[in-house]
């Protein structure tokens, strides 16, 4: 939830105002809270675990340059992205931290992770005799079922001494159930990664780094996973998946860091009876004010939310009328009949005693908060405070 004195920096006051002058749709990211959710996270895993924040698909859309070299200046060493791409754009603009790539490696992409100094995540042994004289970490599928290797002790301790150039860094793995403590899945994937693990050492085989904790092991108190190196990724940016069953209460507790904003291009007086949008999806019941806003689901707001989502005009919910279209949304100016063509209504964020974050959208719209904020486009600009 954002307080009320944040709020008036962020996303309303005078900070607001001066930008919505002269931005048509654009969203308010907070390098201060962003530092504050790092530190709170940072106090919860102890000096001994190091954080490696996840800032693919561009930061979740907050902006992975800026967000980057936010945290780096907080004292952050490591990044986690998804591809190769997305750890060149991080190099070409000068960020000198260690650089993991997660999402898997193409062909034609070794060479590029080697002149880049970028830290490849291997998903199979093949793999290993391709990194060179590098580093490297290593992802055991202990059971999600999506990338990392299945490969036994014996096939992975000759195949990573087979490559003596290329040193095993990390060892990790990725949960796929760690908010559901109504299912054991968890507790198997902990026990499968701790055979290949404990195999391994066994075997003289030791990575610097072992990592299995994201946001959900990290705010749900699964503190057996976190090892030396934890991974957060939404929660970082002030959002995390509520527990299911018996979930205990979240260790840390952190705030959005973004919100999102555009503004009113027309206003209009309509009559009873008239229709709006395509399809006619809304007819109005009464003689209305409506006000027609600069945001569609080409910036991102989800097309789901036509004729149900909400946003909030000055101070007040109010609901969307009619068909979400590609550039514009119609609102209902009932509860701010005041409002005018350039005022700004907020679509994350707060306003007064009035909030509406990503988790509400996200629900409205009947997806999941990653989605809410991954989809926000490249053409919203993105403002930081």
């Amino acid at each position: 939830m954002l307080t009320n004195a944040f709020s008036r920096s962020l996303c309303g006051g005078e900070s607001g105002g001066e930008v919505s002058r002269n931005l048509r749709c654009w969203v308010e990211i907070s390098r201060q809270r962003l530092v504050e959710n790092y530190e709170r996270l940072k106090r919860t895993v102890g000096p001994r675990v190091e954080i490696m924040p996840v800032v693919k698909a561009d930061a979740y859309r907050h902006g992975a340059v800026e967000v980057s070299r936010t945290l780096l200046g907080a004292g952050v060493r490591w990044l986690a992205v998804s591809s190769v791409d997305e750890g060149v754009a991080l190099r070409r603009a000068q960020i000198d931290a260690r650089i993991l790539v997660m999402g898997g490696i193409l062909p034609w992409e070794w060479e590029t992770i080697r002149s880049y100094e970028l830290t490849p995540v291997l998903h199979s042994l093949e793999e290993i005799g391709k990194v060179g004289p590098g580093r490297y970490h290593l992802k055991i599928d202990s059971g999600m079922g999506r990338l990392g290797t299945r490969a036994e002790v014996p096939q992975l301790a000759s195949a990573i001494r087979q490559a003596p150039h290329a040193k095993l860094e990390g060892l990790m793995t990725h949960f796929a159930s760690s908010a559901d403590f109504t299912s054991n899945q968890t507790e198997l994937q902990i026990q499968r990664f701790e055979e290949i693990r404990q195999g391994l050492q066994a075997e003289g085989v030791v990575a610097e780094y072992v990592h299995m904790a994201s946001t959900n092991s990290l705010v749900l108190a699964r503190s057996e996973t976190w090892w030396n190196l934890v991974r957060p990724g939404l929660v970082l940016y002030g959002y995390w998946t509520k527990g299911r069953g018996a979930a205990p209460k979240p260790l840390v507790e952190t705030r959005p860091v973004l919100c999102w904003k555009a503004s009113i291009v027309a206003v209009k007086e309509i009559e009873q009876g008239a229709p709006v949008g395509y399809g006619a999806m809304f007819r109005a019941p009464r003689d209305m004010r409506i006000a027609v806003v600069g945001i569609g689901y080409a910036d991102g707001l989800p097309h789901r939310l036509s004729n149900r989502g909400r946003v909030i005009a000055a101070g007040k919910l109010t609901p969307v009328l009619g068909a979400v279209s590609m550039d514009l949304t119609t609102i209902d100016l009932t509860p701010a009949p005041h409002l005018k063509v350039g005022d700004a209504v907020t679509i994350i964020g707060e306003e007064g005693e009035v909030c509406q974050d990503a988790h509400q959208l996200a629900r409205a719209a009947g997806t999941i908060t990653y989605d809410i904020l991954c989809s926000i486009s490249a053409r919203v600009q993105r403002v930081y405070l």
